[in-house]
């Protein structure tokens, strides 16, 4: 089967690869219909999270139908169509039964302080192979794979695999509630579905920060106040705007590369430790207003020390984190979805068959105006006039 395998840093192909067997009686083999390109991704290209293991299929992004299942998968059938959560958990151990999927004793073979398992990620998080390929074993199938009614599309699902529900663990880490003045750094797929999420959640005002004339646009239609870095200072512009008072709620939602430009180098140098701290995390502690609450949804790697904490300190400021446990919130959000009270298949902004994947990731990674989250076609076959220039 084809699948979009890592082999070092700033090498991807398109691979021939065998197909994946059942190892264990929980697993699932599901076949792709949908798969997608995130930010994460581009950090293991670029280098800035280390230990990635060539030979890893990519991809923690998937829809698909169950195509074989272990004897212990009691809840699914083969032909299920079944949205695959980003991150693996065994739902059985304590942090899983108590929805801390993310942080799950058993998933990881590395051990039980080992972090968080997902797939298509480094050496320290499996490693699992992704879902940026035609086929797929999923591990504990009976809590991993989620069956999706036949009234979501493709397009809706794939976004509930990760950027969704990331954004909106992001929004309930934040503590919005009604009212509340909410500032989002970062407009990409997250950032987005974080406007979405914090809207939904009853906020007042919600500002959107970032340097990307696009992704801006897009978040002035989704309803929130625009501010773009690169023209002026967010900080400055946000006292003003609330008169001195800053924000109740901030969701970070850019990362490790918020230190890296949108311009020009494609494959920034690897991260080291002692770099600055994040400036997306500098203007979070200075943007929010005496006893609000910061929640960081942006990716760190394990080793990055740098902190405003005094000045968070400083102002009483609530830190929530972490990585997301998609499994707590997918059915809430395809709940909202059919509901109708939102849709998420509006985020996405290209759809490209699997073999055209390298190219894709290009496009994406060189942040070509559009290009906002990128739909994986594993069953298409590529023609001439559906490549993107």
């Amino acid at each position: 089967m084809k699948a979009v395998v890592f082999h070092g840093v700033g090498d991807i192909r398109l691979d021939d690869v065998p197909e994946p067997t059942i190892q264990a009686p929980t697993d699932a083999i599901v076949r792709l219909t949908a798969s997608a390109i995130c930010g994460t991704d581009l950090h293991f290209i670029r280098g800035s999270a280390p230990d990635m293991q060539p030979g890893t299929i990519l991809g923690h992004e998937g829809v698909g139908i169950v195509e074989a299942l272990g004897e212990d998968v009691r809840n699914l059938k083969v032909g299920d169509r079944v949205l695959i959560p980003s991150t693996i958990a065994c739902g059985n151990c304590s942090y899983c039964r108590a929805g801390y999927f993310a942080q799950c004793d058993v998933a990881n073979p590395n051990g039980k302080t080992a972090g968080t398992s997902f797939f298509g990620g480094p050496k320290t998080t499996g490693p699992f192979d992704g879902l940026q390929a035609e086929k797929a074993r999923i591990p504990f199938a009976n809590i991993g794979l989620i069956k999706l009614p036949d009234a979501i599309t493709d397009d809706q699902a794939i976004a509930m695999s990760d950027i969704f529900p990331t954004a909106w663990f992001g929004a309930d880490m934040a503590r919005i509630k009604d009212g509340d003045t909410v500032a989002v750094f970062g407009c990409g797929p997250v950032g987005l579905f974080a406007i979405i999420s914090a809207k939904l959640m009853g906020a007042g005002r919600v500002f959107a920060i970032d340097g990307l004339e696009d992704r801006l646009a897009r978040a002035q239609a989704l309803g929130a106040e625009c501010i773009n870095f690169e023209k002026e200072d967010p900080v400055e512009t946000i006292a003003r705007l609330t008169a001195e008072i800053g924000v109740d709620r901030v969701i970070e939602a850019v990362g490790i590369d918020a230190n890296h430009s949108h311009h020009g180098h494609h494959h920034p140098a690897q991260w080291q430790p002692g770099d600055a701290p994040s400036q997306a995390l500098e203007w979070a502690v200075k943007a929010v207003a005496k006893a609000g609450t910061i929640s960081i949804i942006g990716v760190y790697p394990a080793g990055f020390d740098s902190f405003p904490i005094g000045e968070a300190m400083n102002k009483n400021v609530r830190i929530n984190m972490g990585n997301c446990h998609h499994r707590k919130y997918i059915p809430k959000l395809i709940e909202m979805t059919l509901a109708g009270r939102v849709d998420p298949a509006k985020v996405l902004t290209q759809d490209e068959p699997l073999t055209d994947a390298i190219s894709a990731f290009k496009a994406f990674d060189q942040h070509q105006s559009g290009w906002i989250k990128v739909k994986l076609e594993p069953g298409s076959d590529t023609t001439a006039d559906r490549r993107s220039s």
